[in-house]
């Protein structure tokens, strides 16, 4: 038989609704920052809006300013790029209301063109410094800085047409619908 414990103190009941609220809160700030380097990768303005919220502001090294200008600014940057990669691990989260102070660590990796046709990988490693909001019952960002701690710029790139060990027909990721993941997910990302 299954044993269930239940508690009659109201303050213990509350001090546990508060702890499934702060992880409930934390899963939902760590997805939306998953959100962004999906967006990112996948070419798709319209999901990385979505994690800023329209007042936020992004320091990103190399550019200051409203977080949605930043979409502008960066997507036919991305276009250009064969493909892009960006993963973000080591969360460390302090919430406090709804407000919540966010730095997590991020590789890139960005296969770039040159004028002349050949291609060379650049590396990036550093940490987003965030202030996420949660309005309405959504957390987002508000304010981001972009530090990079580390880099590299690669004289040449992974070469695609030798394939992986020798083995040709290698799927790599793609921009926006052509990527397999979009079949996966549909608009499914787009819904809360």
């Amino acid at each position: 038989m299954r044993q269930v414990f239940t508690s009659s103190d109201p303050l213990s009941a509350a001090r546990d609704d508060g702890r499934i609220q702060e992880l409930l809160d934390r899963a939902a700030i760590e997805d939306c920052l998953v959100r962004y380097c999906r967006a990112i990768d996948r070419c798709d303005a319209e999901l990385l809006r979505g994690v800023y919220w329209p007042d936020a502001i992004d320091d990103h090294v190399f550019w200051r300013g409203n977080a949605q200008a930043f979409v502008d600014f960066c997507m036919p940057i991305l276009k250009t790029r064969d493909q892009t990669l960006h993963s973000v691990c080591n969360f460390l989260i302090r919430i406090d209301g709804n407000d919540a102070r966010v730095e997590c660590h991020f590789h890139a990796y960005e296969r770039v063109r040159r004028k002349d046709g050949t291609s060379n990988d650049i590396t990036m490693w550093g940490r987003y410094l965030d202030r996420m909001e949660k309005r309405v019952g959504e957390w987002r960002i508000a304010d981001r800085r972009v530090l990079l701690d580390s880099w590299r710029i690669w004289d040449d790139s992974a070469d695609w047409e030798r394939g992986l060990f020798g083995k040709h027909g290698i799927e790599v990721g793609r921009h926006g619908d052509a990527d397999p993941s979009a079949a996966l997910f549909g608009d499914r990302l787009r819904r809360g």
